[in-house]
């Protein structure tokens, strides 16, 4: 059902994925600009993949393990996104330009929290779900 916790967890996901990604940036060069996921393709494109999959598995409801899975699968996803920022701002002979963070560099990590939290809250009522069928 929709009105459920994970819902609200999965909402948050999507925001965090795909609204905040305008708001802060991911970088500041060393001219000072600052440099929004949405310049860099592969950043926006892992961004709205993670939102997309996020949204997807809202309406997974009926499909408990398919959401579960949906969610493993979105963790996967920002955990790679987070493994993109760290190889680009710390390896990257040069620095690519990058003198400061940004904000938007943690969002995977907000990202990840919340879908965790879906997760948790998805076990929960599949064993609840279980214990029912038990009974019967």
């Amino acid at each position: 059902m929709l009105q459920r916790i994970q819902t609200v967890y999965l909402l948050l996901a999507v925001i965090v994925s795909a609204g905040l990604i305008f708001v802060f940036p991911v970088w500041e060069t060393s001219e000072g600009t600052e440099v929004y996921a949405i310049d860099q393709l592969l950043i926006f494109g892992m961004f709205l993949a993670s939102a997309a999959l996020s949204l997807v598995s809202i309406f997974m409801f009926k499909n408990r393990k398919l959401q579960f899975v949906l969610g493993r699968l979105n963790i996967i996803l920002n955990l790679f996104l987070l493994g993109v920022f760290v190889y680009w701002s710390l390896s990257l002979p040069g620095e690519m330009d990058i003198s400061e963070k940004g904000i938007g560099m943690f969002l995977p990590i907000v990202s990840i929290v919340l879908l965790v939290l879906a997760n948790k809250a998805i076990k929960r009522d599949e064993d609840l779900v279980k214990s029912v069928d038990r009974l019967r």
